[in-house]
């Protein structure tokens, strides 16, 4: 029964028509064995991050994780269910082309790729859209000199639950070569976001952002349809938005955990846009306005709620051959002396950033989740921190001065470049013959 979001549970429900084939089978008035309300059962919200009481009384809140987490995307799954008659490459060229030229320009276009478009195109007013560029150009700092120290660490703690981490180990992406590639897929989407004008109608974030979409909606698709290990009563749907909302919102959440261990309630201007910024990107990768908070309060709370009702689990076969073998990957384009040592510091950072975030400091517990921090990393991080993090305070301190402002900008700009390079060209696929135990 739904009380609070019937317009979500709605589109939840409508699914089943929009994909008969594909979503016929699964029950959307039951939560599956994932969600979990009974405060008998451990859930994923660590008791040292904050209480699970408070979420699990929130019947709004709970409402909301229930229904969303059966929530795929009906803009870009009818899409990806095209495989079925068509190949992925052609699917990803006639996006490619939608996004660049428009949907006049494909020749022979499905109506499922004109909603798919028209949908990202129709940007809600309930975004300041006026924030958006100010927003990505606040946000470049953070993106060029220290993401790209602690975004393997980040992305690997989306596979900490076995519940959340599946689809992405049935698809076999993270095993080998193709773990470093979904990694700086992961990294190329979030930094070339920040690039001015990307996320622009025609940008190339614009693009990026609906060729994640296809990506993850090809999961769904294959996930059900392919694979004998899903199991819809235990799962749930395959990358729903709610696990989604976790990728888009980290950064919002760090940043409103500052505002408010500050003492503060509201988010100051420069703040705002970065949020804006962050709820546009959202927008584009398909998560509805409920999913998207605005305040800070609201936004740590979301975040919180989404762990508290997720069951714990942490099966070594799914999340630790995961976590491994994004640990183990090579991310650096070249085998220079120079990248290896770089690639070295650049695991140390993440293990450091893993362990502080998600393991609240403790070594050992981070260890048996297959992220080994030891003294090397340690002498790493203090040989190096010394140029990141005055680099990182050098720049800080000239943005201060209006008339520097262009000039870091067009230096941010080109770090974020170069590393877009180093990132390579992302294919933004899933291959069903990879997928593990596949028909």
């Amino acid at each position: 029964m739904t009380t609070y979001y019937p317009e979500l549970a709605d589109r939840v429900r409508s699914q089943r028509a929009l994909l008969p084939d594909v979503y016929g089978d699964l029950d959307f008035d039951t939560p599956p064995y994932r969600h979990t309300e009974d405060p008998a059962v451990k859930s994923s919200l660590p008791e040292w991050v904050t209480a699970r009481g408070p979420s699990l009384a929130d019947p709004q809140r709970v409402e909301l994780i229930r229904t969303a987490t059966m929530l795929g995307d009906v803009a870009a799954d009818p899409y990806a269910a095209l495989t079925a008659t068509r190949s992925v490459t052609d699917l990803i060229a006639m996006l490619s082309t939608a996004c660049r030229e428009g949907v006049d320009a494909v020749a022979d276009v499905p109506p499922e790729l004109v909603a798919f478009i028209e949908s990202m195109e129709a940007t809600p007013d309930w975004i300041d859209m006026r924030l958006v560029e100010q927003g990505a150009r606040e946000s470049r700092m953070p993106t060029a000199l220290v993401s790209p120290f602690v975004t393997r660490g980040a992305f690997i703690a989306t596979f900490t639950n076995t519940y959340a981490a599946l689809p992405m180990a049935l698809t076999g992406a993270l095993s080998g070569k193709r773990a470093s590639r979904r990694v700086n897929e992961t990294s190329n989407f979030f930094a070339l976001t920040t690039l001015p004008g990307a996320m622009d109608r025609h940008g190339p974030g614009f693009e990026a952002a609906a060729m994640v979409r296809l990506m993850h909606s090809m999961v769904r698709y294959n996930a059900l349809k392919r694979s004998d290990r899903w199991d819809a009563d235990v799962y749930g749907m395959p990358v729903p938005q709610v696990d989604q909302m976790l990728a888009g919102l980290i950064g919002s959440y760090l940043l409103a955990q500052r505002v408010l261990h500050s003492g503060r309630t509201e988010f100051d201007d420069t703040e705002r846009a970065v949020i804006e910024f962050s709820r546009y990107r959202c927008f584009l990768l398909g998560l509805p306005e409920e999913l998207v908070p605005r305040e800070p309060q609201e936004i740590v709370d979301m975040l919180h709620a989404r762990a508290a009702l997720l069951r714990d689990g942490f099966d070594d076969e799914t999340c630790g051959a995961l976590v491994r073998s994004t640990m183990a990957a090579y991310l650096r384009s070249d085998r220079t002396r120079f990248d290896r040592a770089a690639d070295a510091v650049e695991k140390s950072y993440s293990k450091m950033a893993f362990t502080q975030a998600f393991c609240h400091g403790d070594r050992r517990a981070a260890a048996r989740m297959g992220v080994d921090i030891t003294a090397t990393d340690f002498a790493r991080i203090a040989i190096t921190i010394p140029f990141i993090s005055g680099r990182f305070f050098a720049v800080r301190f000239a943005l201060r001065f209006p008339r520097l402002r262009p000039v870091i900008d067009r230096y941010l700009v080109g770090l974020i470049r170069r590393r877009l390079a180093e990132y390579g060209k992302p294919e933004f696929r899933t291959d069903a013959a990879t997928y593990a135990t596949a028909h």
